[in-house]
């Protein structure tokens, strides 16, 4: 079996030809060899050490990314390849936010153009470096596909939030249809 290529995969992705990121989670075809492609913790794909500089492209690319266990792959209903993410495979890079407080809904676009309204079915988690306690915030978009929130959307989100009673302890956080994510406890802010 030879070594598939960049181009074979977008051809692939673009003749699924429909409205929505193609269903490969339903595609389970046999795993072809990993393909030296990354995608960096700034969103940036990188193909045999380049970037990849077509928008459309890596949009492509990423409807038909798949997540098992800690691996991804790019899926077509033939074939499975590798490729490798530093950090979360998609990036958000703004959000929209309507309403306030317990009424307040936050809908994130990625950076290829995903969008998912922030609850339970997309939920919020805060990691914190253990190191040095910054924290890296994600949203679900879609099945098991985590969107790392860039910097300036992540502070703006910050605005939102409020302080609330969680499980019997008191958090900073935001609110999203209906739902309280807790970002931090109350207590570790200044």
């Amino acid at each position: 079996m030879t070594q598939p290529n960049a181009d074979t995969l977008a051809a692939a992705a673009k003749a699924a030809g429909q409205k929505g990121p193609p269903p490969v989670h339903l595609w389970n075809p046999p795993f072809c060899g990993d393909l030296d492609m990354r995608i960096a913790r700034d969103g940036t794909w990188f193909y045999l050490g380049t970037p990849i500089g077509r928008a459309p492209l890596v949009k492509l690319f990423s409807s038909i990314l798949k997540r098992e266990g800690d691996d991804y792959f790019l899926v077509t209903p033939v074939e499975k390849v590798g490729i490798r993410v530093d950090d979360a495979p998609l990036l958000a890079v703004d959000f929209d936010a309507k309403g306030a407080h317990r009424d307040q809904i936050v809908t994130f676009s990625t950076k290829t153009e995903d969008t998912a309204t922030l609850g339970p079915d997309h939920p919020l988690r805060v990691e914190r470096d253990p190191d040095t306690g910054e924290p890296s915030p994600y949203v679900l978009i879609r099945r098991n596909l985590w969107a790392l929130i860039d910097r300036k959307s992540f502070y703006r989100l910050i605005d939102l939030g409020c302080h609330e009673d969680h499980d019997g302890h008191k958090w900073f956080g935001l609110w999203s249809s209906g739902q309280f994510f807790p970002v931090i406890p109350s207590s570790e802010l200044p």
